[in-house]
């Protein structure tokens, strides 16, 4: 009983805090169509290029979400998912559901939001999932950066960040 309470006790003090998120997210605004520009992906996006991750507004209140990126290089296979968002109440609507299968809804937290909702970054309290994004499919040096030093202030491993190509024009 001691070596398991040792145990449990070992794990308690391991677990790292939750991932603070923005105050508060104008979700009209934050509508529409955004570029992943790198991530920490999970096993479907492992190979994507070209990802968009695009979200709408329905009537009902809920998140309209539609996932494209070309499978394995630029020109690949198009593939294409359609998870629905659902905002947390009393978040400021920077919390949200994301459900790809019924009755799963997983952490979505937007832990970033510059002032012009331009770029974002999705985080998950367990540290398994990011993604930085932006109204463009490229950002400066600079920005980029900036935009990973934050995911590894978060807590998370960026050896394992991965930049998600693009075609140079603006695509889809």
């Amino acid at each position: 009983m001691t070596i398991f309470a040792s145990l449990l006790g070992a794990c308690a003090t391991n677990q790292k805090p939750q991932i603070a998120t923005v105050p508060q997210v104008d979700i009209p605004k934050f509508m529409g169509a955004w570029y992943v520009i790198a991530a920490i992906p999970t096993a479907i996006e492992t190979a994507s290029f070209n990802a968009i991750e695009s979200y709408r507004l329905d009537d009902d209140g809920t998140i309209a979400t539609t996932f494209t990126f070309n499978k394995g290089s630029l020109d690949g296979k198009i593939k294409t998912y359609k998870p629905r968002g659902f905002v947390v109440e009393g978040s400021g609507n920077a919390r949200w559901g994301m459900q790809f299968i019924w009755p799963i809804k997983s952490e979505f937290l937007i832990a970033h939001l510059d002032e012009g909702y331009t770029q974002t970054i999705i985080a998950r309290n367990a540290r398994d999932y990011v993604w930085i994004m932006a109204r463009t499919p490229q950002i400066s040096d600079e920005a980029y950066a900036t935009l990973r030093k934050k995911v590894a202030d978060m807590g998370y491993d960026i050896t394992q960040l991965r930049k998600v190509p693009h075609n140079q024009r603006e695509n889809r």
